[in-house]
C-alpha cells in the first residue's frame, strides 16, 4: 500500500488484466515517485499552484498520474478516458478522494473541454497528462489552435515522446525545426522540464519519454491571426528543401512582395526562418 492507501500501480494492472493496447497508444506509468515529481513539476507554471487548480488529464490509464496529482493536492481532477477496462480500474481511486476525482469515458480529440469542465468557481485550469503515443501531438495542436486566447488552461504539462519534445523547442536550422516549433513557441513559453526512462512504463517503449511544459503567452496586436500564420508555415515546410520564392506558391498568389514586405530574403528556406520571421511573413501575407 502506498500513502494514500490504494494497491501498487503493477497490482491494480495485473487485478484488471490491463495489459496496454498498441491502438490506444497506451504505456502505463507504474511508478509514483515519478508522477510525483511530474505533478509538483506543474506547480506554480501559469502562475497557479497545484492546490488551488482545476486538472483536466487525459489517458489516466490505471491511475499513476492521477493518484499522484491527488496525493499532491489537486483541487479537483477531470480524467478522460478511451479504454473501458481502466474506468473500471479507477473507481477505486475515486472512492478515496470523494468530490475530487471526475472520469469520463470519451475521445479527448472530440471533447468540449470547457463545457466538461463547466463553472470551475474562478480556479485555474490545468493540463497535465501522460499523453496517449498515437494522439499526444493531435492534442497539443488542438490546444494551441483555440480560436479564443488567452486560452481556458493556464498551463500545459505534458509527456511525449522525447523525439516530440525536441521537436517542440527546436531552434531554427536544426533538423527537428517544423511546423510543431513554430506553432509552440509562437503560442507559449515552452520547455523540456525532464527525461523519463522507458524502463519507467508497462509496456517499456523503445524510446524516450519527457515532461514538456507550454506556458500561454498573451496575444499581441502586432502578431498575426494564427490561422494565417498557420497557412504560410506549412506552405513554407511543405516544401521545406526549397526556397521560399518557390514554396510559397502554395498561398496562391505571387510570394516575392510578401518575402521583401518583411524583409526575408527570397532564396531562404523554412527551417532558417526564426518565429519572429514567420510572424512578419504571416503579417504581410495578412
Amino acid at each position: 500500500m502506498y500513502e494514500d492507501g490504494l494497491p501498487p500501480l503493477r497490482d491494480v494492472i495485473s487485478r484488471y488484466e490491463l495489459n496496454a493496447r498498441k491502438s490506444l497508444g497506451q504505456n502505463f506509468l507504474t511508478d509514483l515517485n515519478l508522477t510525483g515529481k511530474i505533478a509538483r513539476s506543474a506547480n506554480g507554471l501559469g502562475g497557479s499552484s497545484l492546490k488551488d487548480s482545476i486538472i483536466y488529464e487525459v489517458g489516466p490509464g490505471p491511475g499513476a498520474l492521477t493518484r499522484a496529482l491527488l496525493m499532491n493536492g489537486a483541487h479537483k481532477v477531470f480524467a478522460v478516458e478511451m479504454d473501458p477496462r481502466c474506468i473500471e480500474a479507477l473507481a477505486q481511486v475515486k472512492k478515496t478522494y470523494p468530490g475530487r476525482l471526475d472520469v469520463i469515458q470519451g475521445d479527448a480529440l472530440k471533447i468540449d473541454e470547457q463545457k466538461l469542465i463547466g463553472d470551475t468557481g474562478g480556479r485555474p485550469v490545468k493540463i497535465i497528462a501522460n499523453l496517449p503515443y498515437n494522439v499526444g501531438t493531435a492534442l497539443l495542436v488542438k490546444w494551441l489552435t483555440l480560436k479564443e486566447w488567452l486560452p481556458w488552461y493556464s498551463s500545459l504539462t505534458l509527456m511525449f515522446q522525447k523525439e516530440v519534445g525536441m521537436r517542440i523547442i527546436a531552434e531554427p536550422r536544426t533538423k527537428a525545426y517544423g511546423r510543431l516549433s513554430v506553432l509552440g513557441q509562437y503560442r507559449s513559453e515552452a520547455k523540456i522540464m525532464f527525461d523519463v526512462p522507458a524502463r519507467a512504463f508497462i509496456p517499456a517503449p523503445k524510446v524516450t519519454s519527457c515532461i514538456v511544459s507550454l506556458t500561454p503567452r498573451e496575444e499581441r496586436p502586432d502578431i498575426p491571426k494564427q490561422e494565417i500564420l498557420e497557412k504560410v508555415v506549412s506552405a513554407a515546410f511543405n516544401q521545406r528543401r526549397k526556397m521560399l520564392r518557390t514554396s510559397l506558391k502554395a498561398l496562391g498568389q505571387d510570394p516575392l512582395p510578401c518575402l521583401e514586405a518583411a524583409n526575408i530574403e527570397q532564396t531562404s528556406r523554412a527551417e532558417e526562418l526564426t518565429v519572429a520571421d514567420f510572424c512578419r511573413l504571416a503579417k504581410s501575407y495578412e
